[in-house]
């Protein structure tokens, strides 16, 4: 342990015991408690933990060097950071890279993002595949902190992700618009990153509306197409959507990333399950059933849509091929697709870009049939 780092530790809730020391800012009380999960991703650290998906989430990070290249002002996704905070199993100390405008341990704490450092993430992330994604706690256990004692209360206590609308702390107060394309979209924000609103902007005029909107308001804006945005926790509390959903349906084409997928999804009656310990990460193979080509897909979830609840309501497009989880859909009888991966990636490779351009052609192709 370095002389100038707290003593720190983790506590599941099951009452493992991850030993370390304190990186970031303080929380109030001194703990920091959330849902245990692990992303794979190698880099993109930044982008992760500004990820409003992340919300009610402590991040732990299966790459064992985490701060290698600093933080930058333009790799942020949120103007804020909603993540409970971060688990590493080292933080690099000098940042080496022209980017870089600030190391991440300053970062973590001009954000007030608690962390903690020099965890075992190994032997975590094993805990975590064995057991599934569950609550947890950290803080300083010097003689000004918490003790194992009170962290293992706090994470008793804490309710994680189940059963909560988290989409209500991270979605946007008031509309804002983002580029000057000529198509136009209206983008439910359910916690946008910015990489999305940019891909959007390459050939639309988007207005980002709160996750709230009436599909009434959505409409009087005469879109050319509704995006259903990315966002964190369990689809099946936002319970407004799907409804407002289904109104949009066969009046103009819609299509969903992430949350968006399922909220699509529940919107023509297919049912949310809740996977062990979900997708986070960069490097998950998928297939595009419509063109048998295999993708590396950036993904972040913890909820999924059960494939077989969708029969006769939409197909199957794309499958994860580590698991067969369903990763995407188009709508039967109505110009509407999702996808469960993130196309925009940021952090992670782009094979999955040209779902972008999909939305773009089925946009045009529906205003030019004269349906808008």
């Amino acid at each position: 342990m370095t002389e100038d780092r707290r003593p720190a530790a983790l506590v599941l809730v099951d009452g493992s015991v991850f030993e370390g020391e304190w990186i970031g800012a303080i929380p109030p009380r001194g703990i920091a408690a959330g849902e245990v999960v692990f992303n794979t991703a190698q880099c993109g650290y930044q982008e992760i933990l500004t990820d409003p998906s992340y919300a009610g989430q402590i991040i732990t990070f299966t790459y064992p060097h985490i701060g290698n290249y600093g933080t930058n002002h333009d790799d942020a996704e949120s103007p804020s950071s909603f993540c409970r905070g971060v688990v590493v199993r080292e933080l690099a100390r000098r940042p080496s890279n022209w980017r870089n405008e600030q190391g991440l341990d300053a970062y973590l704490l001009d954000n007030g993002i608690p962390g903690i450092s020099g965890i075992d993430t190994r032997r975590l992330t094993r805990v975590i595949r064995d057991h599934g994604a569950m609550v947890g706690a950290f803080g300083p256990v010097d003689a000004d902190g918490a003790s194992l004692d009170q962290l293992a209360a706090a994470a008793a206590a804490e309710p994680g992700t189940d059963g909560i609308d988290l989409v209500a702390t991270v979605t946007t107060p008031a509309p804002y618009r983002v580029g000057n394309g000529p198509l136009r979209v209206v983008a439910y924000d359910f916690g946008m990153k910015t990489a999305i609103g940019e891909q959007l902007a390459n050939f639309a005029t988007v207005d980002v509306v709160p996750a709230s909107t009436p599909a009434a308001d959505v409409l009087a804006r005469r879109p050319d197409g509704v995006f259903l945005s990315n966002g964190p926790g369990d689809p099946r509390m936002v319970e407004h959507a799907p409804a407002a959903i289904a109104e949009l349906l066969g009046k103009v084409p819609v299509f969903g990333i992430c949350l968006g997928h399922q909220l699509l999804s529940t919107a023509v009656g297919g049912t949310i399950v809740k996977l062990p310990f979900g997708h986070h990460g960069a490097n998950h193979p998928v297939r595009d059933e419509t063109t048998g080509k295999v993708e590396i897909t950036s993904q972040n979830h913890n909820f999924a849509v059960d494939a077989a609840s969708l029969a006769g309501k939409a197909r199957v497009t794309h499958v994860n091929l580590n698991d067969g989880v369903c990763e995407g859909i188009e709508v039967v009888g109505a110009p509407a697709f999702s996808v469960q991966h993130h196309p925009e990636a940021s952090p992670g490779p782009h094979d999955s870009r040209y779902l972008f351009d999909r939305f773009e052609r089925l946009m045009t192709e529906h205003d030019a049939g004269g349906d808008r």
